[in-house]
């Protein structure tokens, strides 16, 4: 245990323990902070003091850090950002901002809520754009590493460093061509047909389907999507089945049939996600709390009519 005093930490300590851990390299981590190797060596020495860790182990010709290295970046990540605030501190005013703003979502979600968010956001902040990007299934790493502000998805990842709020549930449905078939009138008819569901890389299934196969229910896929958007074209002309959230019925299925499953289907929540850092971020801040404002028109627009 270590015998030091936590207030001989200071935010150059933190920092270089961010570099060194990006770097790889004691040498590269030297470069980027502009200082000497024996500068770093002996700052990594104070902080290996501190914690009562040794941070680092070589590894072939260069460094790896230790778990509790990994661990405590995480927070010194965190720390550093409260810290940069403090020392601007000034007045948030949304009028001001003319910034890019990443938000990972997969395309259910992108085409129900991020059209009306911008359209919100912009009549307060025409500076902002806003940019896109998959979420897949999301990995902490992805709000770490700053890939992304905010990600919205049914799936949060784990982590202590890793908030979460639910934005809302939607029911599933069976989806189908109403011109080549009626609704399966029973669970018989619905194990009977070919379906198509969507499996995310690296070979991650939906919810659902993990749901049902668990139960012992066990349906043949015949075509399997990287997206909700590529489900469509694999079902128009033919019988086949697609077990998906109701919400597609507004947009990107919207030219299909649907209908109730003919089993027990769980609710499938659909969450915003955001990294520790940004808990008390007032850009931050307003960023969510205009999504959570549009999310109930978002929602009475997309509700298919059963």
């Amino acid at each position: 245990m270590s015998n030091f005093d936590h207030l001989s930490l200071d935010g150059r300590l933190l920092q270089l323990l961010v570099i060194v851990i990006e770097e790889g390299s004691i040498t590269r981590a030297a470069e980027r902070l502009g200082v000497t190797q024996s500068a770093v060596s002996h700052l990594l020495d104070k902080l290996r003091g501190i914690v009562g860790d040794p941070l680092f182990v070589k590894s072939g010709r260069g460094i790896v850090p230790t778990a509790r290295a990994e661990a405590l970046a995480v927070h010194a990540r965190v720390l550093l950002d409260e810290m940069r605030r403090f020392a601007t501190g000034a007045e948030f005013d949304p009028r001001q901002l003319a910034s890019h703003i990443t938000i990972a979502a997969n395309d259910l979600q992108r085409d129900l809520l991020l059209p009306p968010l911008l359209a919100r956001l912009h009549e307060v902040a025409p500076g902002i754009t806003l940019r896109v990007i998959p979420s897949d299934v999301p990995t902490a790493d992805m709000l770490r590493d700053e890939h992304c502000q905010l990600a919205i998805s049914p799936r949060p990842p784990e982590g202590s460093d890793i908030l979460q709020k639910r934005l809302f549930d939607d029911s599933y449905r069976v989806f189908y061509d109403a011109s080549q078939r009626s609704a399966p009138e029973s669970l018989a008819d619905y194990l009977a047909a070919d379906h198509v569901s969507v499996l995310y890389e690296p070979r991650r299934s939906l919810d659902i389907d993990q749901i049902l196969l668990a139960q012992g229910i066990e349906r043949r896929f015949v075509a399997l999507v990287p997206g909700f958007a590529g489900i469509a074209p694999f079902l128009r002309g033919t019988r086949r089945l697609a077990t998906l959230p109701s919400l597609l019925a507004g947009e990107l299925l919207r030219d299909l049939a649907s209908a109730p499953a003919p089993l027990p289907c769980p609710p499938m929540p659909m969450y915003m996600i955001w990294h520790l850092r940004h808990r008390h971020d007032p850009a931050h801040n307003w960023l969510r709390g205009e999504l959570e404002d549009i999310v109930p028109a978002a929602l009475m627009r997309a509700r298919p009519a059963h």
